[in-house]
C-alpha cells in the first residue's frame, strides 16, 4: 500500500466517524457513507461521499480525484447488489445503482452543478467524463 493509499484510507476512516457521531454535512456538501463490497476481498467497504437528493434517489459523482475511477465505483460495478447507504442518524438502506448515461446523465449532471459548481471545475480539468450513479432505494 502507498503513501497515498494509506492517508486516503484514514481520511476516510475519520469522515466516516465524523458523518455517524457528528454531522451529515462538511465542506457544505451533504454527505452519506457509500456501503459497497470490495470487488477483490469480498469485505465491507465505507466510503464517505457527497451526494445529491434527484427524483427518487441520490446522486453520487464517480471523480476519483480526476484521474481515474475511484474503486467504490469499480466495487459498485461487480456488486452491485451489496450496496447500501448510510446518512447521519439513520440505519444503513440498501440501494440499486444505475449508471447514468445520455440525457439522464446530463439532466443529473446539470442538477449536480447547479447546487455545487465545484464539480463543474474539477470535471474541465479531467480527461475523462465523470460516471454520475443515481443510487435508487430497493
Amino acid at each position: 500500500m502507498s503513501i497515498w493509499q494509506w492517508y486516503q484510507r484514514k481520511v476516510n476512516e475519520r469522515t466516516v466517524k465524523r458523518i455517524r457521531n457528528k454531522s451529515g454535512t462538511m465542506w457544505g456538501m451533504d454527505m452519506v457513507i457509500l456501503r459497497t463490497k470490495g470487488r477483490k476481498s469480498g469485505q465491507q467497504r465505507e466510503t464517505p461521499l457527497s451526494w445529491f437528493a434527484h427524483d427518487n434517489g441520490w446522486l453520487v459523482v464517480a471523480s476519483g480525484g480526476g484521474k481515474g475511477n475511484p474503486d467504490w465505483y469499480a466495487n459498485l460495478a461487480a456488486h452491485p447488489d451489496s450496496v447500501a447507504v448510510e446518512r447521519h442518524g439513520e440505519q444503513p438502506v440498501p440501494v440499486t445503482p444505475v449508471v447514468l448515461t445520455g440525457p439522464e446523465r446530463t439532466a443529473a449532471w446539470d442538477a449536480v452543478v447547479s447546487v455545487q459548481p465545484r464539480y463543474a471545475k474539477y470535471q474541465t480539468k479531467a480527461t475523462r467524463e465523470y460516471p454520475v450513479v443515481k443510487l435508487v432505494t430497493a
